[in-house]
């Protein structure tokens, strides 16, 4: 029984590995976009067959589907993982930061997502609701620490960085979108309460000074 209760999990246990494999795959490939984003180049970047691929994901929209659902669920992973650190608006800027990998893999399949999310309302409530609990959750920690202003929504980042993401598609745009990224978060920090009176006591300073 033990023996033929192995022979079962095993090709499971192949199967789990294999599907993991073609969407770790698939991400890369998609990312790059271009005229390389085929699912036989997914195939092949995963080692597998394509006849492989094709019984995970019967058609290519199965596919985008689940590196999509797959991306969202590890975002919300990481926001778990991140909303207890030392430094909650670094926490912030951490997952902001991955969300642009996440970005770049919809830009990839953005015609196909496109035409799953007019079929499927579910998967736009689905990924809306967990990135919006997820960056709430760190945003909430960075506002209860004192670090970030408290009248920023988890939307309004979203739709910030949403933003940034879609208006570079030159190449290297996340390199740009990155560097836009640390400074609208420090954008959002509490300034120290005493920094703008020592801005405006030193123009005061030299006026007095030009009178005498």
């Amino acid at each position: 029984m033990d023996d033929h209760a192995d022979q079962i999990r095993k090709p499971r246990a192949d199967a789990v590995r294999n599907r993991e494999r073609v969407l770790e795959a698939a991400k890369l490939v998609f990312s790059a976009g271009g005229p390389e984003a085929s699912l036989e180049a997914v195939a092949k970047r995963a080692g597998v067959g394509i006849g492989t691929l094709y019984r995970h994901f019967p058609t290519r929209e199965d596919l985008f589907e689940a590196v999509y659902r797959r991306e969202v669920e590890q975002l919300s992973e990481l926001a778990e993982q991140l909303k207890n650190a030392k430094d909650p608006v670094d926490a912030l800027r951490r997952w902001l930061r991955s969300n642009v990998e996440f970005v770049a893999t919809k830009k990839g399949m953005s015609a196909a997502l496109a035409l799953t999310f007019q079929s499927s309302s579910e998967l736009a409530a689905f990924s809306m609701d967990r990135l919006t609990k997820a960056i709430g959750s760190l945003l909430d920690s960075a506002v209860a620490a004192g670090e970030m202003r408290g009248d920023v929504s988890p939307e309004d980042l979203l739709r910030a960085l949403v933003g940034m993401c879609y208006m570079h598609d030159q190449p290297g745009w996340q390199s740009s979108v990155l560097r836009m990224l640390d400074v609208f978060v420090d954008g959002l920090r509490v300034q120290p309460a005493g920094r703008s009176k020592t801005r405006t006591a030193k123009p005061a300073k030299s006026a007095a000074k030009r009178k005498r």
